[in-house]
Parts: C-alpha cells; sequence; structure tokens
C-alpha cells in the first residue's frame, strides 16, 4: 500500500517505523518546520519525524501550514492509497483528507470518544484514568469524531507521567504486544470499514488538559 504519512514528536515514529517494516510504501512524511530552540533561539531542531524519515531516506514535506493549492497538488502528486497521521499537529481540512484514495487514518492516544483534541494523554492523567489506550480511526471533518476501526487498552500506572505514558502508547499504536498492530490493520482495511464503530455518547476534550509538558502531569491515584 502506498502511504503518506503525517507526524511530528517523538510519539509518531514509531508508527512510522512500523508501516516501513510492513512492506508499504510510503510516499512522502509531511511534518512540522524545524523550530527555534536553545536560550539564543538561533538554532532550528528538526522533529523527531523529519530525523527519523530522513534517516530512511523518504521524502519530507513541512509545510507552515497544510493547506493551500500547492500543498494539495503535492500530496496528489504522490498517489497515495492511504493518509497515516499520528500526532502531527494541524487539524486537515476535508479536501487534504479526500486526496488519498482510501482517506486518512489517525493513531489517537485515547480510548475514543474520551479525550478527544490535542493533549489526550495529559487530559487521561490529569483526571485520574485509570486505564488509557490508543485508538485507530478514520479522520472526518469533526474532531476525532470519525469511526474506530481498533481500540488497544493501556493501564495507567500510579506513577506514570505524560512522558512515560507517551512512550509506551507509542508502542502500543505502533505494533502492540506480538502483533503488528498497524501492519494488521492495513491489511485488513476493507473488512475494518465495513465493521467500523461510530462513536457515540458525550465526548471529552483533551484541550481541556491544557497545554504543558509531559512530565509536569503524574498520576495519582
Amino acid at each position: 500500500m502506498r502511504i503518506i504519512f503525517f507526524g511530528t514528536p517523538e510519539f509518531a515514529v514509531p508508527s512510522l517505523d512500523t508501516l516501513r517494516r510492513g512492506g508499504h510504501e510510503v510516499a512522502a512524511v509531511v511534518t512540522q518546520p524545524d523550530r527555534p530552540h536553545g536560550r539564543s533561539r538561533s538554532k532550528l531542531v528538526p522533529p523527531p519525524v523529519k530525523v527519523a524519515a530522513l534517516a530512511a531516506g523518504l521524502e519530507v514535506l513541512q509545510p507552515d501550514r497544510p493547506v493551500g493549492d500547492l500543498f494539495a497538488a503535492t500530496l496528489r502528486h504522490h498517489r497515495a492509497d492511504l493518509g497515516v497521521v499520528a500526532a502531527y499537529g494541524h487539524i486537515l481540512k476535508p479536501d487534504i483528507l479526500s486526496i488519498p484514495a482510501r482517506g486518512m487514518i489517525n493513531v489517537h492516544a485515547s480510548l475514543l470518544p474520551r479525550w478527544r483534541g490535542a493533549a489526550p494523554i495529559q487530559a487521561a492523567i490529569l483526571h485520574g484514568d485509570r486505564v488509557t489506550g490508543v485508538s485507530i480511526m478514520q479522520m472526518e471533518a469533526g474532531l476525532d469524531s470519525g469511526p474506530v476501526y481498533l481500540r488497544r487498552t493501556l493501564p495507567i500506572g500510579a506513577e506514570d507521567t505524560a512522558d512515560t505514558l507517551t512512550l509506551r502508547l507509542a508502542e502500543l499504536g505502533a505494533e502492540g504486544r506480538g502483533e503488528n498492530r498497524m501492519r494488521h490493520h492495513l491489511h485488513r482495511m476493507n473488512e475494518r470499514m465495513r465493521m467500523a464503530i461510530p462513536l457515540a455518547g458525550p465526548p471529552g476534550s483533551a484541550d481541556q488538559a491544557g497545554r504543558f509538558d509531559g512530565g509536569d502531569a503524574t498520576r495519582h491515584h
């Protein structure tokens, strides 16, 4: 399967690696631009996904925002079967979501519909959740509102921080334990499209957790 991958932080790197190892053709990787870092903010630091993609010899696209005719034309040029998104950091509009032949799926770090939005890991810890997980879902215009193809759960430990939980969820989203979850999902895409679980019930909003450094959030029982 020919794939365009969207992702930015360390959380997304295992998913990208799994796609490559699974025999899928990653046509291009879309990630956020390099950002200033350090006290003087004079040094531009590439996002982890860019580092991983370049090391693998993949084409990297870094638009300031994933909009506009030029960006859309670039995506169409790659003729992707599917887009895979993992913590990219921008909302993708319907005209972009519709470019791959089979649309786009999202690796989201919560058990949807709980904790939709930008900070689901921090939200789960701050609200005292005892279990979280990863959902792989079809993307649509609404915020994390599409049908879910796959869910995997993970207990939250008493001493878990957002940093430690992020690492565990990244591996769960990419591979799981003893099974390549992403590869399994892609091989059975047509079947799971027929069996997708519509999201129902009141959602949680991960944006309620705010934006802060992951290490500051610790699970308290």
